[in-house]
């Protein structure tokens, strides 16, 4: 089940590595090449409920083969992407099947894991294996780094021999393929993608419409009753996609909201660090990549340690930690962004990193314990829509933040060099669309005074995106400091593996509760 899972932590990290290879090339904007990685996080985002319960329908190993073979078959597909008009439309189309083939493996492959553990030793088991799938992770960026030196469309090809891997071993194992006979919420699975999509697109678009269009508006809020309409639908049916009664248990109903804030920040940071380390500190993709490493070393120290926490002491005292560390790591790190030097800010990624360790796996077990009455493939299901929700919204925010404040820092520049008023705006909207791919080899050709005022503003771009993404930082530690006030909402009990067994009948007098 980890290798089935690889190739999906090695695809949230190592295209990051490679956009600025990608824009390049196919002559993609920043905006869109934010859709290509937030098509997968959509797709992912919306398909994972129905994943969970078509694992349970279906049967876990028989889905995480499907899964499996269309991730695969996508990842050949993103690699052959031709060059062209189509390109960005091409990219698009099959990372969301990407996406889709990550939501059936993941629900499943965790069920898998989670049936064969005992809840008292479920918090260090979904620790390891969060930590291998992490280790992936990180490999991500590595892996993306030198791929990319040969050429970008490797890192979609490596998924190749790791699912070949994958399927041979599935093959092999002796995975329980236990089904219910349920019929599948096709309904709410339209709903939920739908408002999920709009909502997203709205957002990510505002950089592109402006904040005052009406079309900016009516995505967003189009979205979010389309999502209103989807509980309320998912409430009165009889079997529906996400047991929204879950919901009643206060601790699951904190572990969900924390993972939420987290997530906001987690699956951004990969994307605007590596790109912030090619564009300001003039990074080669695989100096990005150590780069980014600094942030999973925090991370894969401490993500062991929150597992044993929570074995022990509940999920409360870990989440607490981990979300004031990691609030603090960040705005230390957003601090440190113009200082232009990775040497003074390594301590403050790890810091950072090392927070979401003791927050993202402990919130997860504890979130699957507290499901009672619903299968492992559902409330896995229910979880991981809300994190990869959480990171295409996140990526959208920061992505429409980071070209704002980068347009307003290039625009100050231009006039301060001396530009007409009159072409500032169309510049420096240019510049920061062009800001996420090489800066040197993007600065206007040709003569003139306006040409060469452009291209000596590109030598200040550095520090403009610097200065930028401190923005996005901050937001990012704003993002764990509300997670941090949702850890007050957990009760702070334990689940023990009596409260599994038994989990409608009324607690006995003279039985003590578990804490």
């Amino acid at each position: 089940m980890v290798f089935a899972v690889a190739m999906i932590f090695v695809d949230q990290t190592i295209v990051s590595i490679a956009a600025p290879s990608i824009v390049e090339e196919l002559g993609l904007s920043a905006s869109g090449m934010q859709r290509v990685v937030n098509a997968y996080l959509l797709a992912l985002a919306a398909c994972f409920a129905l994943g969970g319960r078509l694992a349970d329908v279906l049967g876990h190993r028989r889905v995480v083969v499907a899964g499996t073979l269309l991730f695969v078959v996508s990842s050949v597909l993103c690699g052959s992407v031709p060059s062209g008009d189509f390109a960005q439309s091409w990219l698009v189309i099959f990372r969301a099947t990407q996406g889709v083939g990550a939501a059936l493996v993941y629900p499943a492959a965790l069920a898998v894991v989670v049936s064969v553990v005992p809840v008292g030793r479920r918090g260090r088991a979904l620790a390891l294996f969060f930590v291998l799938a992490g280790s992936f992770t990180a490999l991500g960026p590595l892996l993306g780094g030198w791929l990319t030196a040969w050429t970008w469309r490797a890192i979609f090809w490596i998924n190749v021999p790791v699912a070949v891997v994958a399927l041979v071993l599935t093959a092999r194992a002796r995975i329980p393929d236990a089904r219910r006979r349920e019929r599948i919420d096709a309904p709410g699975a339209v709903l939920v993608a739908t408002g999920m999509a709009l909502n997203v697109f709205g957002i990510q678009q505002s950089s592109t419409w402006g904040w005052t269009s009406p079309a900016t508006w009516a995505c967003i809020a189009g979205g979010l009753l389309v999502l209103a309409l989807f509980c309320r639908y998912e409430l009165r049916t009889d079997e529906p996609l996400i047991k929204l009664r879950v919901f009643r248990d206060r601790a699951f109903t904190a572990d969900t909201l924390v993972l939420f804030f987290s997530m906001l920040a987690f699956i951004p940071v990969l994307f605007f660090a590596s790109v912030y380390a090619q564009t300001s500190l003039s990074s080669s993709p695989h100096q990005a990549a150590l780069y980014v490493l600094y942030f999973f070393a925090g991370f894969g120290l401490s993500a062991q340690w929150g597992g044993r926490i929570l074995d022990k002491r509940g999920a409360r005292p870990t989440m607490q930690l981990g979300t004031a560390l990691a609030c603090v790591g960040f705005a230390l790190w957003a601090w440190k962004l113009t200082d232009l030097s990775a040497h003074d800010q390594w301590p403050y990624a790890c810091m950072a990193g090392a927070g979401m360790g003791l927050v993202l796996s402990p919130a997860s077990a504890d979130a699957v314990n507290r499901a009672i009455g619903a299968s492992y493939g559902e409330v896995t299901g229910i979880t991981q829509t809300v994190r990869n929700y959480a990171g295409a919204l996140g990526m959208a925010v920061f992505g429409a933040l980071l070209t704002h404040a980068t347009t307003s820092r290039v625009a100050q520049t231009l006039t301060a060099k001396g530009l007409p008023e009159q072409e500032v705006p169309g510049a420096a909207r240019g510049i920061a669309e062009a800001v996420i791919g090489h800066p040197d080899d993007r600065a206007p050709t040709g003569g003139g005074p306006t040409a060469t005022l452009m291209r000596s503003s590109f030598e200040a771009v550095h520090m403009d995106f610097a200065q930028a993404n401190q923005w996005v930082f901050y937001g990012m530690a704003v993002a764990l400091g509300l997670a941090w006030l949702c850890t007050f909402l957990h009760p702070g009990t334990r689940v023990t593996d009596g409260d599994r067994e038994t989990p409608a009948a009324p607690r006995r007098r003279g039985t003590p509760r578990s804490r």
